[in-house]
């Protein structure tokens, strides 16, 4: 009995290795298959998230004729600003800018076809707004019609291809070439509301952090900027205690969901005097934008402070994307610091300063607004002018700049301003660079470039030569 037992348990056991077998093949597939659905739509998600986040490859390039320009401006005030918009207008290489300059009222003897050599934009008189309610003391009931200038610039007719709204001042100055290559960064076909704050801690706070200030300038994707032209009339009809445009604006874009990106190469300027320190010390990203132009030193000495935005103009045909670009080298034999913010100005520290300490704004300015509570606090990391002059730096301003044949580019720039008569410093400072050419993963991740002193044939000129750093290269004396 046992021998005939003995082959069906055999067989039994068969059975249940069998069984269990294909009960765990059968597992492990479902497992298989589930894991590899998830992991292709974690793949398909991220490839989704990817081409939402940046404007695909298929999509042409970002230019200034997918821009329309609104421009803020009155009657009045207009024939007296307008010489600081034709410094950006339809400059070369750019001569089919779009947009439209809103007033209240067409200035004396002008009309709305004026401009008709293209060196300004057309004017547009503002719709009537005596219908919104304005209820914030002291303030000026014109910061409707400002803000309406989102709406009316959408509506304006033969814009097709639009991809951004770009907005300012009749003051405010762009840079259209930097302005185009950062917002090719962004998908247009998302909701983006780009620019950036006050320099001044007060005016942050009392109207947000998250807010653009429009005469610092900002920017609306098109996709947002439609819908925001739909609602923007009933939305504003709920903030009549708000003070200026740019706070219905925000305002208006916060109720849609939609966040500020911040860019700080738009500057608001919120300083009286000489902003020579802001401009030295430019953030690590393209200049975008000047603003209260009529509030501040001209930035070059000895020069109208048209004729002094003209120089920078002459840097920015040249190298737009290294304009004010700091870079800090050290000379070890002297132990000097130098530091050039291309197109703009070099300074000679005639002691060691450790790159975090020379990349802080100099207070060479002052507040917008005087005898604050807060009318020494800045959101940017500022210093002091040292007290003993001899340990201010020697400045040099840009005097020329060319470039050669073999696209090196040679800026000059000349003594200004020597603090100490005991500190030695060349007359002349030679910086050679290569012409910047930001890719959008650069602009998304920038690093600091590098320079080296080099030997110098003549005895009171100091040569300098920009070049990327290397991998793992430190900016700093040793």
């Amino acid at each position: 009995m046992e021998s005939f037992h003995k082959p069906i348990k055999n067989q039994k056991a068969l059975m249940k290795f069998f069984v269990f077998s294909s009960s765990f093949f059968a597992i492990s597939l479902c497992v298989s298959m589930l894991l590899l659905a998830k992991t292709k739509l974690v793949v398909d998600m991220s490839s989704s998230l990817q081409s939402l986040l940046r404007v695909s490859e298929s999509d042409p390039t970002t230019t200034v004729d997918h821009l329309v320009f609104g421009i803020a401006s009155t009657g009045t005030a207009w024939n007296r600003r307008k010489v600081y918009t034709k410094l950006w207008w339809n400059r070369k290489p750019y001569n089919t800018m779009r947009g439209c300059v809103f007033v209240d009222t067409l200035p004396h003897a002008e009309n709305a076809n004026n401009n008709n050599d293209g060196s300004l934009p057309p004017l547009c008189v503002s719709e009537d707004t005596s219908q919104f309610p304005y209820t914030y003391k002291n303030g000026q009931r014109s910061a409707i019609r400002v803000a309406r200038v989102v709406k009316e610039t959408v509506a304006l007719l033969n814009h097709s291809g639009v991809r951004w709204y770009v907005f300012g001042d009749d003051d405010t100055i762009f840079f259209p070439q930097n302005l185009v290559k950062t917002l090719s960064k962004y998908d247009h076909r998302l909701w983006y509301y780009v620019g950036s704050s006050s320099e001044i801690y007060d005016g942050a706070q009392v109207f947000g952090f998250g807010m653009a200030f429009g005469g610092g300038g900002f920017a609306i994707s098109s996709s947002l900027a439609h819908v925001l032209a739909k609602v923007l009339d009933s939305c504003i009809q709920r903030y009549p205690h708000l003070y200026g445009s740019d706070s219905r604006v925000y305002s208006c874009i916060t109720e849609l969901g939609v966040g500020l990106t911040h860019e700080p190469g738009f500057h608001q300027v919120d300083l009286r005097g000489n902003i020579f320190g802001l401009l030295a010390a430019h953030p690590l990203t393209p200049l975008l934008s000047l603003h209260h132009l009529d509030n501040i030193d001209p930035i070059f000495p000895n020069m109208t402070i048209i004729k002094a935005l003209q120089h920078l103009y002459e840097a920015a045909k040249v190298d737009s994307q290294r304009l004010l670009q700091q870079t800090v080298c050290y000379d070890k034999r002297l132990s000097w610091t130098i530091s050039v913010s291309w197109g703009y100005a070099a300074q000679v520290f005639h002691n060691h300063l450790s790159l975090p300490d020379v990349v802080r704004v100099q207070k060479t300015f002052k507040h917008w607004t005087r005898g604050t509570a807060l009318a020494d606090q800045f959101t940017f990391d500022t210093k002091e002018l040292h007290t003993d002059p001899c340990r201010r730096p020697t400045i040099f301003y840009l005097e020329n700049l060319s470039r050669g044949e073999d696209g090196i580019i040679i800026s000059n720039y000349r003594k200004s301003i020597q603090n100490c008569s005991s500190n030695v410093a060349p007359e002349v400072i030679r910086v050679a660079s290569s012409k910047l050419e930001l890719g959008i993963k650069q602009l998304l991740a920038q690093r600091r470039h590098c320079c080296d002193v080099l030997p110098s044939s003549v005895s009171d000129q100091m040569e300098i030569a920009i070049r990327e750093c290397k991998e793992d290269e430190l900016i700093s004396m040793q």
